[in-house]
């Protein structure tokens, strides 16, 4: 009996010891290092990135656009020449087939690139004095959305629903108003975020908001933010969702890069209220932000004047690893590596 007991008490302290372990494991658990590997450096600004399996598409400045084929570890780039304009690529939109570049002044050029031929049309034009436009997604093969400052009174919006080959203006009067000195930021291709048939739009200067689509662009709605706003260059900078109900916001003053306070905002409820998280602690000014695939909501990398940083706990607390301040946005092939682009370069990222 004395045995029976010894061996049942050694097999609880074991038991008990290995729980311990893995709750500890489990608590320290995330990433705590990365690995940087450049792609390629060249005299460029890469604020737009889109991946396509192996392929990682790009838009930059000097009317310059490419991929990089990870596979063969070879840089294919052109440029699309347009009278004596030097284009400014900061959207980037892909269907199965094309890859949409749109530049963001006046004129704003919307191009099409064949993936197989890589031959380039112009799909939609505007001209104004103040066109502006941020950012660019597609719901699916068929339908894509972009977004620019107002040119009235409201954001502009143009949408396709023939696959790029036709883009059209939404009419001011089907959009929310726009209030004074609110526009968008063009830094890193992430005002849109699309899950489903559910499209959130931020926006940023005098009010820092969220505009919501339930339908794919037809019926709007705004939600208000704590998002730091009131000046030209504050307000929400980049947008994620990792589903309908999970997002979180950011951004910031981008001239007070280094502040920390009312900059970061998340959502259990697809948007319909947001609270302020890591108030004053990990990151200031914020470029992109991009939940960790497969984190069940709970993990998320930011790029920005704070360097690359990482939370693992929905963004309450953040991770500083690395000091690069000159990566402007980021996306995810897998859980553990992620391509960034910014001023010069395209890396890769590999998270351990």
């Amino acid at each position: 009996m004395r045995k029976v007991i010894l061996l049942c008490a050694v097999f609880l302290f074991l038991s008990f010891k290995a729980f311990n372990c893995k709750d500890k494991q489990a608590a320290i658990g995330g990433f705590t290092a990365v690995q940087i590997d450049t792609l390629f450096k060249d005299k460029i600004s890469i604020r737009a990135i889109s991946i396509d399996k192996n392929k990682v598409w790009y838009g930059g400045d000097n009317s310059r656009f490419g991929y990089f084929d990870l596979t063969k570890n070879e840089k294919f780039e052109d440029h699309i020449y347009r009278d004596t304009l030097k284009l400014e690529f900061r959207s980037i939109a892909q269907t199965s087939k094309n890859i949409f570049l749109l530049s963001v002044a006046n004129p704003a050029l919307l191009y099409k690139v064949d993936k197989k031929t890589l031959k380039v049309k112009l799909v939609y034009k505007e001209v104004h004095a103040k066109v502006f436009y941020d950012s660019m997604q597609f719901w699916n093969d068929k339908e894509g959305i972009a977004i620019g400052d107002p040119t009235e009174d409201t954001f502009s919006v143009i949408i396709t629903r023939d696959g790029g080959e036709t883009w059209t203006k939404v009419l001011s009067d089907k959009l929310p108003t726009n209030a004074t000195g609110e526009a968008a930021f063009a830094a890193s291709n992430t005002n849109i975020i699309i899950k489903g048939n559910d499209t959130w739009l931020v926006s940023g200067g005098k009010k820092a908001r969220v505009f919501y689509s339930a339908d794919k662009g037809v019926k709007w709605k705004t939600i208000d933010t704590p998002i730091i706003q009131g000046k030209t260059m504050t307000g929400i900078f980049t947008a994620d969702f990792y589903d309908s109900k999970h997002g979180f916001i950011a951004g910031g003053d981008y001239e007070l890069p280094e502040q920390k306070s009312d900059n970061k905002a998340v959502t259990n409820d697809g948007g319909k209220t947001w609270e302020i998280v890591s108030q004053n602690l990990g990151f200031g000014y914020a470029s992109c932000v991009q939940y960790v695939p497969g984190s069940n909501a709970k993990e998320l990398v930011c790029v920005g004047a704070s360097g690359l940083q990482y939370s693992k706990d929905a963004g309450a607390t953040w991770t500083l690893l690395s000091t690069d301040t000159k990566l402007f946005t980021i996306r995810f092939i897998n859980k553990n590596t992620a391509i960034a682009a910014g001023y010069n370069k395209l890396v890769r990222i590999n998270f351990r």
